[in-house]
């Protein structure tokens, strides 16, 4: 079965930066996308960032544009969310997802294309 561990999440200030692991098995890591999703207290989780597994490509949420960059070690099963210039808005639960398939395109951000989440990692940034 399929698993996916987060870490790297934590406590910074604003404008400071965190890198996000996400650790994936169970599965052929390259044959699918995987993605980062946010959920911050009282709001509905949402996509941030997804990383085809066929191609590479990357996509991202228009309120992370130009600050986060997803990027992938296929050799490490891992994906990574780089996070710069962090506000108190970026303040939620970050969760990776495993795709169900390799390519998900511009519609990646649609909760019925992922089939397995990881557990989470706060990210908290102060003002």
């Amino acid at each position: 079965e399929a698993q996916l561990v987060e870490s790297g999440g934590g406590l910074v200030q604003t404008g400071g930066s965190l890198r996000l692991s996400c650790v994936a098995s169970g599965f052929t890591f390259d044959d699918y996308a995987i993605g980062w999703f946010r959920q911050a207290p009282g709001k509905e989780r949402e996509g941030v960032s997804c990383i085809d597994g066929s191609d590479g490509d990357t996509y991202y949420a228009d309120f992370v544009k130009g600050r986060f960059t997803i990027s992938s070690d296929n050799a490490k099963n891992t994906v990574y969310l780089q996070m710069n210039s962090l506000k108190p808005d970026d303040t939620a639960v970050y969760y990776c997802a495993k795709g169900g398939r390799p390519k998900l395109g511009s519609s990646w951000y649609a909760e019925a294309w992922w089939d397995y989440w990881g557990q989470g990692t706060q990210v908290t940034v102060s003002s």
